[in-house]
């Protein structure tokens, strides 16, 4: 007994040291597409499908420079007004869009490289409500929020970048609304960003703001740390004229661009889900092409979001197993396409974090890292299908995101994982256990993942600590992240330079900073808004 519990102490001392980055257990970029739910077959016949549509149906509702700049690479406009695309025309810009994109982030640690089936999580949403599990009730979001989510990210190991999760509903100005909600994301973490613009120009005049704080233009072309998420289609096959101008700008001011398509099985999109798969990556394709016109290898993410309906209320159901198997479908096309891929998983139909929304999240979004999509968006922290999001969320979802990503990361087999003579050491040496064998001790940290706030305790260590809830642990370390870590990669001089120009609404003691003769403080504890 007294061997076992030495051992363990030895265990737990070490998981409680540092380890070194390339020894963790999961690291970002973690290599996905085990999961096939599409056979050979079944892609080819999607692909054509894709190439059908592009060619056959087209695209309505294109913008003059669309058509022009498109016309210029052999697309064809027909007397119906809708936007063709030729099979030449899309192997050609296969031919010469980028695939190895990098995501840079404000620090250069967390930069994400999109490429082959390497995975990562994100944030993404535009929730109008914020779900207080604590109070059990749902409240409109606002600039705060945002910002305090960001922040809460920027503590989670396996978040691994930021896009923006609610609407800033306290701000009524749409070009106040793009603006902030660009300047609170950017604030609040050290991870990339993604956002969303109404119009060019408040696209335009973000990109100022986001010279000021790479330093210049020639900088945040260096290091772009922001991307566009740009619906630039109304499915079905419709562009949306305001969002491709904002694609223009975007790729003439060297922002990465997500391609987003958002239709809905049985409402805007085919209820059979390989349909609607083809739909996703047509419509996807068509921005490419748009994107690659413009400028040939400009850095753009294929977006592929469809989403499914309860066909029984046509309601959106993002906890559905056919969600997980739907997002599964397109990231493996992208794995066929060898494009940077983008589509959303682990959204739940519940309002809070309980058993359903765990449980909906971890399988949905399980099965797309599995498949191999480049980035899972809308993985933490998103309820009732969108409409909501909850900050206490983020933190637990971290546990499942970790979880998730070992699993997508497999098992290494070569002759020391198989460990023979470990094995024959202990059956030979009648020693009974593997608990003090020294690989035990090696890979207890490198081949095992632990959760942050989940409970393994035994019944009585769960009562000897006082039956901590998982909720309320969750609660507590929110406080504590949202009362003390106040990032500060912006300066004080960019900051004022920023407020100069736009029109900041969130105040400087909400990220810790007060001013005082024209010199910043640090707010002190409990000052927080």
């Amino acid at each position: 007994m007294a061997r076992r519990s030495n051992a363990r102490e030895a265990k737990m001392a070490l998981r409680r040291a540092g380890l070194a980055e390339d020894l963790k257990p999961v690291r970002p970029g973690e290599t996905g597409g085990q999961f096939k739910p599409l056979t050979p077959s079944d892609i080819e016949q999607i692909e054509a499908m894709v190439y059908r549509i592009l060619e056959e149906v087209g695209f309505a509702d294109a913008n003059e420079h669309c058509i022009e700049t498109c016309l210029a690479v052999g697309a064809t406009y027909g007397e119906d007004q809708r936007l063709r695309f030729p099979r030449a025309v899309v192997d050609d810009a296969l031919a010469r869009c980028k695939r190895d994109l990098t995501l840079h982030a404000q620090d250069p640690k967390h930069d994400l490289r999109l490429s082959g089936s390497r995975v990562h999580f994100s944030t993404a949403g535009a929730a109008v409500m914020i779900a207080d599990p604590a109070k059990n009730e749902y409240r409109e979001t606002g600039a705060q929020d945002l910002y305090d989510m960001a922040r809460i990210v920027d503590n989670c190991e396996h978040i691994h970048m930021f896009q923006r999760t609610c609407v800033l509903r306290d701000i009524t100005d749409s070009h106040d609304l793009d603006v902030n909600t660009a300047y609170n994301a950017l604030m609040g973490t050290t991870k990339h960003i993604g956002s969303s613009w109404t119009e060019a120009g408040h696209l335009e005049d973000t990109l100022k703001m986001l010279h000021l704080v790479a330093g210049g233009e020639e900088k945040w072309r260096e290091r772009p740390f922001m991307s566009i998420s740009c619906c630039h289609v109304v499915p079905p096959m419709k562009f949306a004229s305001e969002a491709l101008g904002c694609i223009k700008v975007a790729v003439e001011g060297g922002m990465p661009v997500l391609l987003l398509s958002a239709g809905q099985s049985g409402a805007t999109a085919p209820a059979c889900l390989a349909g609607a798969v083809a739909q996703a990556w047509a419509e996807c394709l068509g921005g490419l092409i748009f994107v690659n016109a413009i400028k040939p290898g400009a850095p753009a993410i294929i977006g592929t979001w469809p989403f499914v309906s309860d066909l029984r209320t046509g309601a959106m159901s993002g906890g559905s197993p056919e969600q997980a198997i739907l997002s599964s479908a397109c990231a493996q096309m992208g794995n066929y396409f060898n494009l940077p891929t983008g589509t959303a998983s682990g959204m739940t139909d519940a309002k809070f974090p309980d058993f359903q929304g765990g449980a909906e999240r971890a399988y949905t979004l399980s099965c797309t890292a599995a498949s191999g999509a480049n980035i899972v968006y809308g993985s933490a922290g998103m309820y009732a299908s969108l409409l909501g999001t909850c900050p206490e969320s983020l933190l637990m979802d971290n546990d499942v995101l970790g979880a998730a990503l070992r699993i997508t990361r497999g098992i290494e087999v070569n002759e020391k994982t198989l460990a023979f003579d470990v094995l024959k050491d202990v059956c030979l040496g009648n020693k009974g256990h593997y608990l003090d064998a020294g690989q035990t001790l090696d890979v207890m940290q490198t081949e095992y993942i632990y959760p942050d706030l989940s409970d393994r305790l035994s019944p009585n260590e769960w009562a000897e600590r006082g039956k901590p809830v998982l909720l309320e642990k969750a609660l507590a370390r929110k406080r504590d992240i949202l009362e003390n870590y106040f990032p500060d990669h912006v300066s004080d001089e960019v900051d004022r330079q920023i407020r100069e120009q736009f029109r900041i609404f969130l105040p400087r003691k909400a990220f810790g900073r007060v001013e005082t003769d024209g010199d910043s403080t640090t707010v002190q504890e409990g000052q927080v808004i």
